[in-house]
């Protein structure tokens, strides 16, 4: 399955990014869907969680500062980063998973993983 991520870069702190994520070879309406991230020297922690139903989850470091979305008629899911902080520097991670309930501690159960992208903000 192709995975292809768009939209990271570098920015400073306080200002907003968007990050695109295309599942190439799935229909996205049947998966439910994550933003993962790790940064350097920690391990992968989740971010946010979009359901099959839209329902979203978000880590509670967020605080509501991103936005998770999906648009499955392009089989793409999205993050809208807001009030970036350089703690959110960070390779960032999409995933689907086809079969139960995502969350964002069970990371081994999804099917498909995007590239990485990365996302750096400088204080």
């Amino acid at each position: 399955v192709g995975v292809v991520e768009s939209g990271g870069g570098s920015v400073q702190a306080g200002g907003s990014m968007s990050l695109s994520c295309v599942f190439a070879d799935i229909t996205t309406v049947y998966y439910g869907m994550a933003w993962f991230r790790q940064a350097p020297g920690k391990g992968r922690e989740g971010v946010e969680i979009i359901e099959r139903d839209n329902s979203p989850t978000y880590a509670d470091f967020l605080k509501g500062r991103f936005t998770i979305s999906r648009d499955n008629g392009k089989d793409t899911l999205y993050l809208r980063m807001n009030t970036l902080k350089s703690d959110d520097t960070a390779m960032y991670y999409c995933a689907a998973r086809r079969w139960g309930g995502c969350s964002l501690k069970d990371y081994d159960n999804y099917d498909y993983w995007g590239q990485g992208i990365q996302v750096t903000v400088s204080s």
